[in-house]
């Protein structure tokens, strides 16, 4: 991505944001976009980067439009010639509206229509995410219930590792307990 240093003092970097009407045809649409890059020319403009965008949804309703096409253009252009270009961008038909603005110096252009459409295609819907909780949510009922079967199993393991008491022993102990000695009578 190109860094945005303008090539000599006479001039200055600019961003421009243009929304454009999201019904054209590709004809056009293409129609529109070279006229606007006319102004541009016509200003005595050098295109450092252009950064098309697809169809957004908007805020609020512009025109009559829910939505609408970006295009975000970073030009080389004389400072002069930016109240005539804001004065054509106003003017021409089809675009919705337009900002400009100076980056900040160092600033390094970036394509934001690749990375959404990276988002777009790595994105995790909502089905998705409820998805993947029930698998965890059933994974760990399972580890639970694996956890309380184990225990069970070594609880009953304990318990027939106890000596079995053979029946002379059983009544050696009874004889104890009812014998009359222990018995202070």
């Amino acid at each position: 991505m190109p860094t945005l240093i303008p090539s000599n003092e006479d001039v200055r970097v600019y961003e421009f944001a243009v929304m454009y009407q999201p019904d054209l045809d590709q004809k056009a649409e293409s129609i529109l976009l070279t006229e606007i890059e006319g102004h541009f020319a016509e200003a005595q403009g050098k295109l450092l980067f252009k950064d098309p965008w697809s169809r957004r949804g908007l805020a609020y309703k512009i025109a009559g439009y829910d939505e609408a096409k970006f295009v975000i253009y970073y030009y080389e252009l004389p400072p002069a010639s930016i109240r005539e270009l804001d004065r054509q961008l106003r003017l021409q038909k089809g675009v919705l509206r337009h900002l400009m603005l100076i980056p900040p110096k160092g600033y390094e252009a970036v394509s934001f229509e690749a990375k959404y459409q990276d988002w777009l295609k790595n994105r995790e819907t909502i089905e998705d995410v409820r998805a993947r909780k029930r698998e965890e949510k059933t994974k760990q009922t399972v580890v639970d219930q694996a956890k309380r079967v184990s225990k069970r199993l070594e609880t009953k393991a304990k318990d027939t590792a106890k000596p079995v008491l053979k029946m002379q022993d059983i009544d050696s102990q009874l004889d104890k307990l009812i014998a009359d000695s222990d018995l202070k009578l």
